[in-house]
């Protein structure tokens, strides 16, 4: 055997190159997942202000959960983060003079094709227009500080949802901009991680 013959062994890539491209590939399948589960899964959301209290303060940090609705359908008592687009129609919107892309925080009082009443403080959810035998409402999660006494009566699309906060006093909501149509919704709070002390799965949820 010559020992000055060629040899046909591959020659290996240095360590380096190896460990830069794996760190490459490591880094935009991190990318893509992250993309992916912010998009279509779930959502970080911080509250901003004081319509939802005391279910919710402001600065609570929520993980938004996207994906459920596609399954099932939004209940009555759902806690829901929607963007709503302002009516330009109607100058007292207070949408209006804030950016489209801005999202909300409200809970679903009434579903579709229902009309739902509100007297005395009370509100009275009827299965449709001409129905005369309603149920009304036990709201635990509004407490008596935060409770208003107006009197609206109303009857809902077949895609449009009724949306209050729990301060009702607080809260730029239906009563303000009308229904919520289903097209606006992003998802349903199913963890709160902070104040540490209020940590916890699916806050706010309250099932009528």
């Amino acid at each position: 055997m010559n020992p000055d013959a060629p040899t046909n062994q591959p020659t290996q890539q240095p360590k380096k190159e190896h460990f830069i491209w794996d760190l490459v590939k490591f880094t935009v399948g991190a990318l893509v997942i992250v993309f992916i589960i912010r998009t279509f899964i779930a959502q970080p959301f911080i509250v901003s202000g004081l319509s939802m209290y005391p279910t919710f303060n402001n600065a609570d940090y929520l993980i938004i959960d996207e994906l459920s609705y596609h399954f099932s359908a939004p209940q009555r008592g759902d806690v829901l983060v929607f963007r709503h687009t302002a009516d330009p129609a109607n100058p007292n919107d207070p949408i209006n003079a804030t950016s489209p892309s801005d999202f909300y925080i409200k809970r679903i009082i009434g579903l579709p094709g229902e009309k739902i009443v509100s007297a005395n403080g009370i509100i009275t959810v009827y299965p449709n227009a001409s129905s005369t035998v309603g149920t009304a409402l036990d709201e635990p999660y509004i407490e008596s500080d935060h409770a208003s006494f107006d009197s609206w009566t109303v009857t809902l699309g077949p895609a449009e949802y009724w949306m209050m906060g729990d301060n009702r006093n607080e809260s730029s909501d239906s009563r303000v901009w009308g229904p919520l149509d289903r097209s606006y919704f992003i998802g349903r709070p199913i963890l709160r991680l902070f104040p540490f002390t209020a940590l916890g799965l699916l806050p706010g949820k309250s099932n009528q």
